[in-house]
Order: C-alpha cells, then sequence, then structure tokens
C-alpha cells in the first residue's frame, strides 16, 4: 500500500462544512464573519507521549483530544484540523483502528480532518487544529486579576497514576487502574466548557503540564501570583484515599497529561460559573485566588503552607 492509497483509504473524506478538504496543495477554511481564527499544534511522540504498543484506536483519539483542548482553552469551537503522520510502516491492522478513533472525536465535535502529510520513520503524531472564536471573546492566559477565584474543571492525576501503575512504580487494585487509565488514554476534551466561559472566565489554560507549571505560565501572563488549596486539588485524585497522600498531592499538583481546564473569574461571578459547569455537563472545583502579589503559594486546608517541591513535566528537564 503506497502513500496515496494509505491517504485515501484511511483519512480522505468529502468536505462538509469547509470549502475545501483533503486532496489539494492547500485546504481552504471559511470561519464565520466577525470570528477570528484559533490555531493550535500539538505532536505525540512513541516513547515520549505515549506507550509503545499503545491501543492504536484510543491514541488515534488522544491525539486529537489533546489539540481540542487547547481550542477548548480559548473558548474556541472547532472548525478543521490537519495531520501529519510517520510510520515505520503501513500497517492496515493498525492504521485502520487509529483512523476510527481520531474520526470519532472529530465527528463529535464537528472537525473535519482537511489535510496533512505522511512519511516513513518512527512513530510521531503531529496534529493541527483550527476553531472559531468570536473576535474579542477568546479566552487567553493574560486576563488573570488579583481577587479572582481559580478554578479547574473535573479530576486531576488520575493519568500520572495510571503511568506509573503502568511502569510498575505504584500497585493499584485493577479497577482503580483501569478508570485511571481510561483518563490517560481517552482524556475529554472540554470545549462545551470553554464555550460557556466566554465571556465569564477572565483567563483559561488547558492543563497538559500538570497544575502548578501550566498555573505557572498564566501567572506571569497575567502579572500576578495565586494562592492554592493543595487539599483541594489532593480530593480531585479519582481514585481518592486508594492512595497515598503524598502520591495524591503529588499528582494532582504536578501530574500532567490531565487535559482539563484551569481558569480564573472573579467571586461576583461564582453562580454564573456553576450554571456554565452545568450547561457544560463538567465538573469544576474553586481550587484557590489570584493574588496581586506574585509567586505561587501552597496551603493546606487550615491555611498552613505546604512544605514540598513539585516539578511539572518539562521536555528538556
Amino acid at each position: 500500500m503506497g502513500e496515496f492509497d494509505l491517504i485515501a483509504r484511511f483519512f480522505k473524506r468529502p468536505a462538509q462544512r469547509q470549502p475545501l478538504g483533503v486532496g489539494d496543495d492547500c485546504a481552504l477554511l471559511a470561519p464565520a464573519p466577525g470570528t477570528h481564527l484559533a490555531v493550535s499544534t500539538d505532536m505525540l511522540v512513541e516513547g515520549r507521549h505515549f506507550l509503545p504498543g499503545a491501543d492504536p484506536r484510543r491514541l488515534g483519539h488522544k491525539a486529537l483530544a489533546v489539540n481540542l483542548s487547547d481550542l477548548a482553552a480559548c473558548g474556541a469551537r472547532p472548525l478543521a484540523f490537519t495531520l501529519a503522520l510517520a510510520l515505520p510502516e503501513a500497517d492496515e491492522a493498525w492504521l485502520a483502528p487509529f483512523s476510527e478513533g481520531l474520526l470519532a472525536l472529530a465527528d463529535a465535535h464537528g472537525c473535519e480532518l482537511v489535510g496533512g502529510d505522511t512519511t516513513r520513520g518512527p512513530l510521531n503524531i503531529c496534529l493541527t487544529v483550527f476553531g472559531e472564536v468570536p473576535a474579542g471573546q477568546a479566552l487567553l492566559r493574560s486576563g488573570a486579576r488579583a481577587g479572582d477565584d481559580l478554578y479547574v474543571s473535573g479530576t486531576l492525576g488520575d493519568a500520572r497514576l495510571a503511568l506509573q501503575a503502568l511502569r510498575g512504580e505504584v500497585t493499584v487494585p485493577a479497577p482503580v487502574l483501569a478508570a485511571a487509565r481510561e483518563r490517560l488514554d481517552k482524556p475529554t476534551p472540554r470545549i462545551a466548557l470553554g464555550l460557556a466561559l466566554r465571556g465569564l472566565a477572565t483567563s483559561a489554560i488547558d492543563l497538559s503540564d500538570g497544575l502548578l507549571g501550566d498555573l505557572g505560565h498564566v501567572l506571569h501572563a497575567s502579572g500576578v501570583g495565586a494562592t492554592v488549596d493543595a487539599d483541594a486539588v489532593a480530593n480531585l485524585l479519582a481514585a481518592g484515599t486508594a492512595i497515598a497522600p503524598d502520591l495524591r498531592r503529588a499528582y494532582t499538583l504536578a501530574g500532567g497529561d490531565d487535559y482539563e481546564l484551569a481558569f480564573t473569574a472573579p467571586p461576583a461571578a461564582r453562580e454564573a460559573v456553576r450554571a456554565a459547569a452545568a450547561q457544560a455537563d463538567t465538573r469544576v472545583t474553586r481550587i484557590g485566588q489570584i493574588e496581586a502579589a506574585h509567586g505561587l503559594h501552597l496551603v493546606d486546608a487550615h491555611g498552613q503552607p505546604v512544605p514540598g517541591h513539585f516539578a511539572s513535566f518539562d521536555h528538556f528537564v
């Protein structure tokens, strides 16, 4: 099976909402009048972002989900995406479930595959997503203000727990591992929540490298600091008390691969935030507050400082 046969068989689909999809030198996109185009790229490398031998259907889902999470953090509605794929070989038994997992999530969010590239090489998956957001309504990292509440969506730390268990570094009951592995392999992009937070949240970011590391980007861009309730965060691990307290804290504060949203909003908007979460059918938890003084302070449920160093993921550290 050659390169173009591979594309035609597994990835070429008729253009739907977009004027021109796969098959020409460029795709053509048509964002609605009065909107900005939101663009984001993420790469997944075997052995770095996913374990060798990962289930291809789940990998297809995750490859798109981590990119859609960026659109969610911007409050953008998905439009289309491109796929650049390096493969050791044109393995039909791998490509069929990979494309099925990828395109099922794409269809669920009305996001069309409109182009890309394929080549031979170590397994590497790179997607670029395109979304639209009304001009002036994009959620950014730079809008947090002193006094804002700090929230996160969903649960945290489950993906890190699954990874540690799969590596044999921790031991957990089989049902706990199965649930955690769902969060590692099939994250849920919070598109509905991102859309519901437009005009309400003052800043937002998607959590890919760990809460504290990603929150640091918001604090730097906004020129503010924050106080975070580490116990409230530790309670967001779905496995709960099945995991030792020190590991719960480490996984939830700096575990990575969560693909949830962290966002800020004024205290006066608490009821509106609850309504937005209900509209999006997504749990949100208030975990702290933005401060005028720079720095990130961790406290426990009693307001006492939390000792220790929690390092989020960095590809080059």
